[in-house]
């Protein structure tokens, strides 16, 4: 009797080949990020997240600071010019009546007295809220700051310099409140160039 033999199977098929083996595993993690690779990567991101909402909130920080500043200097600038109308009717009526100081009675001069100390009071209130009068006799036309009303012939002062003020300007801050009516030369040598001022301070934080 022949011996059947039991040796187990090679994993030969039919044809007598070796039956294919399955893929490595370890090729397929490979190609997969490492753990700690996709960690340092979410790290980065949330980090790159985070300086940019630190870098948001500072700029609105400054805005924020910069819009009350602004807020608390020049929320009063309609205010303020009414007030200016005022402050020129005071000047005007002193001027009127400063001719009659000379034979007005005591009465008169106390009452004249009084109303020079009420329109020092009012321009000392207005500079304690930033309003400031402009003084440009003597200086080069500026358009940013005056109003030219007319012209004077006179050889004898540079051309385009301030030689009457009709009427003061003021400033609110570093803004023109309201311009300086005035009176330009015209005929005399030509006006040096006015300095150049330093450039104003840039709080934007962007700005």
């Amino acid at each position: 009797m022949t011996d059947t033999d039991t040796r187990p199977s090679t994993g030969s098929g039919p044809s007598g080949e070796a039956a294919p083996q399955s893929e490595n595993p370890t090729a397929t993690s490979a190609a997969e990020p490492k753990p700690s690779t996709a960690l340092e990567r979410e790290h980065a991101e949330m980090k790159d997240r985070l300086l940019r909402t630190l870098a948001e909130m500072e700029n609105l920080r400054k805005r924020t600071e910069r819009e009350v500043s602004d807020a608390r200097m020049y929320g009063i600038s309609a205010f303020a010019r009414d007030i200016l109308n005022v402050a020129d009717n005071m000047h005007r009526a002193l001027q009127a009546l400063e001719e009659t100081r000379a034979i007005a009675d005591s009465g008169l001069k106390t009452l004249l007295d009084g109303v020079e100390l009420t329109e020092r009071e009012l321009m000392n209130a207005l500079e304690k809220h930033g309003v400031t009068k402009i003084d440009p006799l003597g200086q080069k036309f500026d358009p940013n700051r005056h109003q030219a009303m007319y012209e004077v012939e006179d050889p004898n002062v540079p051309s385009g310099s301030v030689v009457q003020v009709v009427q003061a300007g003021y400033l609110i801050g570093d803004r023109v409140l309201r311009p300086a009516m005035v009176a330009v030369s015209k005929g005399g040598p030509k006006a040096p160039p006015a300095p150049a001022e330093p450039p104003a301070n840039d709080n934007s934080g962007a700005k």
